[in-house]
């Protein structure tokens, strides 16, 4: 099995903090995920998520005009370059001091960087060149009294607007001018969070966080107050020229309130062609005003929480907005008053997830009680269940159907229709109890549940919704269940350090208790139903024949899982109990893998024959999370347990609302830092990718066939060049067979495309069998992105009806390429059937 999988998308989380960033070209949104960046394609309804990482989470981000460069800086001050089109790092730099905002010149030229209570302006550095020391300071800027929060350019790159915490604002110019000093602009009775130029630059707006916005315009001279003609006087007396907004003498021209009761200002931009001024408040409202006249065109509530962040597209269309405490990320149209975008990660944790049966969708269940559903293909969530009360332990999807299940701790099982997306049935126990664990037949005719309060195992049926069976025996909380793919045994996992196999559906009701040596954590059918993965609370992964009822082989897992010092450990990692055992195990669709997680930063694949580890993966390198660093630095061990929230602005952030104790949830969280750890691993049943459930969201990793360079029977005269020259000789079935042996996906889909449809037959018939699983892998791939359906579909039904009896008979060698080639063909009948 290949194991160059590689990060792909981070789904369940679309924003956390610093601010959002529209692309030049207003198509796509991009918004900081934790250490990561996530870029919103709202044309084609895509997202996708760069796979560099900051060491912290990212607190503030810019594009470049030309959009060919991307800076990201953390919360310390560490600041990444990156490629955007490529999202390749260019180089690390380091601010040392926290970032506020950071801005590229309206030319691109230079950067400017809020340092403290100073400005730093940067050359912006060649993408295209790679330097030792790209980055050079021009020049560094002084006056403000506290910490800088804004900067905004004029048009031609030549001065730019700060704000500061020392409620002032102030004018710059990038170069010295003589005589000239920065002209200061006070008044205001709170922080100054923004300050903009009007589209002619004699107009310059601050607003507050009070709700006050100043216009500020150039004072009357003193003979034109004494004067009647006092607009002809002003006109003549205007600084001409590139050094007009220099020259200028700026005064208060009208004071404008937003008059919201009991909100404070959050965020707000000004898009200078339109004249519109956005902001939003602590309330979840945003506003939108008409410059200068400050004329209100509405007002809208979006969120519950307080507005962190707005953005206003380069045509002033679309409004972005991100709500950091609920993680929300909107994008409104305001001239059709409609979302273009609105998405929401789960409030608390994660805790488990599951794929449809084509590979196609993953449902995902967290701490909020609710249940997501979100497309692989596009990265977005499309539908969400709310009906639970409390937390999400498990969620599965029937094997046939469009039907999705969910155990919660509310006491209830309910069961989701995923065509009309409604509940559809809501099965309860005669006595409440807690469900802990999940399990659906094959035929999606049974579902099971267990329970953390009577150790027992209820059973109903999907379409009466009557309880059928309680099963009973286990002496601790029942901790997994799976139905085995044949559907004639349950197995049940507890505490009680033992595993049962139940006969639910034959007449001697048997039961096979296996005993373990530690608390069951997890289980895993392998995909031919004839061996039980089990994992137990000592690390140990022990292998079971199902049909002999003995154990085959064991594999201890403790130093692989193991790894990360939180802050308030007093023992080393190496040494630690904690995070040291499999949390959620899953086979892959050849059963030849086992993958497996827990309370760590790792995610480990293992070869299941062998027992040996093919692979380790590294879940995060954010520092902001507990338990990513092997080693702490003693010198940092005081500050690490000093809370500072009680420096941050808002009233809100500073109150400690949290409840000593349990571990679960915001309001019991008694630490402030989160944990990087895995609650749940699936493997995508095309075999492609996996998937886990983890701190930062719903991580997904898929295979990177692209880059992998798999030669197959290989030989000195088979080069890219003869096999261009086989194409041109119409040696079709030839080049195809040659492209394979080379496995360069460029040359396969050259030779794939070359094919007339009508040698298609002939050539599927004449393909050799060594080749057919890959070629019809190449179809199923093919079929994602590509505009040739019928010529795709051609080729999927000459393969299947040439090599049918070869392909059944090693069916479960070819189950990842079936659901592959199912998945493919489902996207072009609901692409023909929109149209």
């Amino acid at each position: 099995m290949k194991s160059n999988y590689k990060f792909s998308n981070l789904c369940g989380t679309v924003y956390r903090q610093g601010n959002i960033v529209f692309t030049p070209d207003g198509s796509s949104v991009l918004s900081p995920v934790g250490n990561r960046v996530s870029v919103f394609d709202l044309v084609n309804n895509k997202s996708r998520t760069f796979a560099f990482e900051n060491r912290h989470n990212i607190s503030a981000i810019a594009l470049s005009p030309d959009a060919n460069i991307l800076v990201s800086v953390d919360e310390e001050g560490r600041a990444l370059l990156v490629n955007f089109k490529r999202g390749i790092i260019l180089h690390h730099f380091n601010f040392k001091k926290p970032v506020e905002d950071i801005q590229f010149s309206p030319d691109g030229k230079f950067i400017a960087v809020t340092h403290g209570s100073h400005v730093q302006v940067w050359k912006t550095p060649n993408h295209l060149l790679r330097e030792f020391a790209p980055f050079v300071l021009h020049r560094t800027y002084t006056g403000h009294h506290d910490d800088v929060l804004s900067i905004r350019w004029s048009a031609d790159s030549r001065f730019f607007l700060t704000t500061s915490r020392d409620m002032t604002a102030r004018l710059f110019t990038l170069d010295p001018l003589e005589g000239y000093r920065p002209k200061t602009f006070t008044g205001h009775r709170d922080i100054i969070l923004r300050a903009y130029f009007s589209t002619d630059h004699k107009t310059i707006y601050t607003v507050s966080r009070d709700g006050a916005v100043f216009e500020w315009c150039q004072k009357p001279s003193d003979q034109s107050v004494k004067d009647d003609s006092d607009e002809e006087m002003l006109s003549d007396n205007e600084p001409t020229g590139p050094d007009a907004i220099a020259l200028t003498r700026w005064g208060i021209a009208k004071r404008h309130y937003f008059n919201q009761a009991h909100t404070k200002v959050t965020s707000c931009t000004f898009h200078p062609l339109s004249n519109l001024l956005v902001v939003g408040f602590s309330s979840g409202v945003f506003g939108l005003w008409e410059l200068p006249d400050f004329v209100n065109i509405h007002t809208l509530s979006i969120s519950q929480e307080r507005i962190s962040s707005c953005a206003i597209s380069l045509s002033g269309e679309w409004l972005a907005f991100g709500a950091k405490k609920l993680g929300q990320l909107l994008v409104w149209e305001w001239q059709s008053e409609s979302y273009v975008l609105k998405q929401q990660g789960h409030y608390f944790d994660m805790n488990t997830l599951s794929y449809s049966a084509d590979g196609q969708n993953v449902a995902t269940g967290g701490d909020d009680g609710k249940v997501k559903v979100w497309n692989t293909t596009s990265g977005f969530c499309f539908v969400t269940f709310s009906e639970h009360t409390a937390a999400v332990s498990t969620v599965e999807f029937a094997k046939q159907g469009q039907v999705l299940f969910s155990a919660s701790l509310d006491g209830t099982v309910r069961g989701y229709d995923l065509i009309r997306y409604r509940n559809f049935r809501t099965f309860t126990s005669p006595t409440p109890v807690q469900f802990s664990a999940l399990a659906v037949d094959p035929s999606g005719e049974v579902v099971a549940a267990g329970s953390t309060d009577s150790f027992e195992v209820f059973m109903w049926s999907v379409q009466t919704g009557k309880l059928l069976d309680v099963l009973t025996g286990h002496e601790a909380p029942i901790s997994c269940l799976a139905f085995s793919p044949t559907g004639n045994i349950l197995v049940s996992g507890s505490w009680d350090e033992s595993v049962r196999l139940w006969s639910v559906f034959g007449r001697s009701r048997q039961v096979d208790p296996f005993m373990l040596g530690s608390e069951v954590l997890a289980v895993a059918f392998r995909p031919d139903g004839r061996e039980l993965a089990v994992s137990t609370l000592n690390g140990q992964i022990a292998f079971w024949d199902t049909e002999k009822h003995k154990q085959t082989s064991l594999i201890e897992g403790r130093k692989d899982i193991s790894g990360g010092r939180k802050q308030d450990d007093r023992v080393t990692a190496a040494n630690s109990a904690s995070g040291k055992a499999f949390n959620s195990l899953a086979y892959t669709a050849d059963g030849s893998c086992l993958i497996g997680g827990g309370n760590s930063k790792y995610v480990v694949i293992y070869d299941a024959r062998e027992g040996v580890m093919v692979k380790k993966f590294q879940i995060s390198e954010n520092l902001s999370l507990d338990g990513t660093e092997e080693y702490l630095d003693s010198r940092k061990a005081g500050e690490a347990d000093i809370d500072d929230r009680g420096d941050e602005s808002e009233l809100e952030d500073r109150l400690d609302t949290t409840l000593p104790g349990a571990r679960n949830g915001d309001m019991s969280k008694r630490k402030y830092r989160p944990e990087a750890r895995t609650k749940c691993v699936r493997f995508s049943p095309t075999g492609r990718s996996w998937a886990a459930a983890s701190t930062d969201g719903l991580l997904i990793y898929s295979l990177d066939d692209a880059i992998t360079f798999d030669p197959f029977d290989l030989t000195v005269d088979l080069t890219p060049s003869s096999i261009l020259a086989t194409l041109q000789r119409k040696e079709y079935l030839k080049a195809l067979v040659m492209a394979f042996r080379l496995n360069e996906k460029p040359l396969i889909q050259q030779a794939y495309e070359s094919v007339p449809p009508s040698d298609i037959n002939l050539l599927a018939r004449e393909l050799p069998v060594v080749y057919v699983s890959a070629m019809l892998k190449f179809v199923a791939g093919h079929m994602e992105s590509s505009v040739h359906m019928e010529f795709d579909l051609l080729w999927a039904r000459a393969l299947l009806l040439a090599h049918g009896r070869y392909l059944r008979d090693r069916s479960t060698e070819f189950a990842s390429v079936f659901r592959a080639l199912q998945r493919g063909i489902s996207d072009f009948q609901m692409a023909i059937a929109k149209t």
